[in-house]
């Protein structure tokens, strides 16, 4: 038996879960219209672990969402991961977010496009089969009528990006899943228990989250 905790704050939300044996068992997350990371991801890891009624000495490992995302997001979730794997002499695990990202819609056919919003008409975008396996590596893409158009027919775009897509590619090419979907740490759990029974670990000493992109600091 092995509980993990996961954390998820590439985004807009604040995501924390405690999945057993890859299940999620307790979830608590945030997406408001600003990030309100700091306030409450060490509130939402206690109320979890509340939900779950388990110790935090209970932990088996930590999985954190790696990027791509917001800087500032990212760099909250990693130190709170770190900090806890440290603490407690355990593993940390990281998590593609784009991937976690397209898990959260389920298709038969055509490819998987998660896009997290960068800036102006710029996204982080991915491509995914419908197993979620991984067809184009993770890219800063500016949104163009000619983005995605080596993919077939049909590509199931997601993610707060993905409005950038709607009047820029042809109408007959995309399904726009409507409401903005966040990635989350409801679906982290289905992700990081196969890293844990394998090992698949990071060095938590050296680990760093993948920005893509170098911060610039606004005014």
């Amino acid at each position: 038996m092995a509980y993990i905790l996961n954390i998820e704050t590439a985004t807009k939300n604040c995501s924390v879960s405690i999945a057993k044996d890859g299940e999620t068992v307790a979830l608590k997350e945030y997406a408001g219209e600003g990030y309100a990371h700091a306030e409450k991801l060490h509130v939402f890891i206690g109320e979890v672990l509340t939900q779950a009624d388990i110790s935090i000495e209970r932990l088996d490992a930590v999985a954190v969402s790696q990027g791509p995302g917001s800087y500032t997001g990212l760099r909250i979730g990693v130190s709170a991961a770190k900090g806890l794997c440290y603490a407690l002499a355990i593993p940390l695990i990281a998590i593609d977010t784009l991937e976690l990202l397209a898990r959260k819609i389920t298709v038969t056919n055509g490819v998987i496009i998660p896009l997290i919003d960068a800036r102006r008409m710029e996204a982080y975008t991915a491509v995914f089969d419908n197993d979620y396996n991984k067809i184009r590596d993770t890219q800063a893409e500016i949104i163009t009528e000619e983005s995605f158009s080596n993919f077939g027919a049909l590509v199931h775009i997601v993610g707060d990006g993905a409005a950038k897509c709607i009047g820029i590619l042809p109408d007959a090419k995309i399904l726009h899943h409507a409401g903005v979907l966040y990635p989350s740490a409801a679906e982290m759990g289905a992700l990081s228990y196969p890293k844990f029974r394998v090992q698949h670990t990071v060095d938590v000493a050296y680990f760093e989250p993948f920005y893509l992109k170098d911060f610039i600091a606004g005014k």
